[in-house]
């Protein structure tokens, strides 16, 4: 696909403490590559990967592709960065949270960040899916995964345990985010729901952006 050739455009971001893995987690699902060395994100960083997307209809039958572009938002998890993170919240549409599974505070964590998104995404429910990484590290796992997997059911999100180094479930987590914005956009008649982090694409040359309106957002949308 050339550079204007998609349907959509759609901004994920992925949020987590510092040293999670973040990056790690995006390079590994954009390059298919890990990189042991630690470098801390400065503020936002992001890639870029194309994909097809195809929903299944009531049959079961696979309907027609819809050509995706990708922009996954990479933020810095240290406190002195938050007012920066969170101004780009609004302009995402989904979101990939970690934690660390050596690390019992990025996990208790999860809900502060949580919090954050509620506050300040599109709406008061935004997509998210959790994701426990570093679990290649299980000798040195300090939380269980039944503790995660109750977490994440008491926010009614998806859960994966992934790793960057063997590049478990990572391709999994960001499929079923996609998935859900695409559901969820698909039971929208009206989309002017829509948050500013997806830009459908007219053709080759021109792209019209689909604003939120938070009111409206609310009053429409299954947030």
């Amino acid at each position: 696909m050339s550079d204007g050739d998609y349907d959509y455009l759609i901004k994920f971001l992925a949020l987590g403490d510092s040293g999670v893995g973040k990056t790690s987690f995006l390079f590994q699902y954009t390059d298919g590559k890990f990189n042991s060395k630690f470098i801390t994100t400065v503020g936002i960083d992001f890639r870029e990967k194309r994909v097809v997307y195809r929903s299944n209809g009531p049959d079961g039958i696979a309907g027609r592709g819809q050509r995706i572009h990708l922009q996954l938002w990479d933020t810095a998890g240290q406190e002195r960065f938050r007012s920066l993170t969170t101004a780009f919240f609004r302009d995402a549409m989904g979101f990939l949270l970690l934690f660390d599974l050596t690390n019992e505070q990025s996990f208790i964590n999860v809900r502060n960040w949580i919090s954050q998104l509620q506050m300040h995404a599109y709406c008061e429910n935004p997509d998210i899916v959790l994701c426990g990484h570093k679990c290649d590290l299980e000798d040195q796992r300090a939380v269980k995964e039944a503790d995660a997997q109750e977490l994440a059911e008491k926010y009614g999100i998806p859960y994966y345990e992934t790793s960057a180094a063997t590049g478990n479930n990572i391709n999994k987590a960001v499929e079923n985010l996609l998935d859900l914005i695409m559901k969820r956009m698909e039971r929208c008649v009206d989309k002017s729901w829509i948050p500013e982090g997806v830009v459908r694409s007219n053709g080759h040359s021109s792209t019209e952006h689909l604003h939120v309106d938070k009111e409206k957002d609310k009053e429409k949308c299954a947030c």
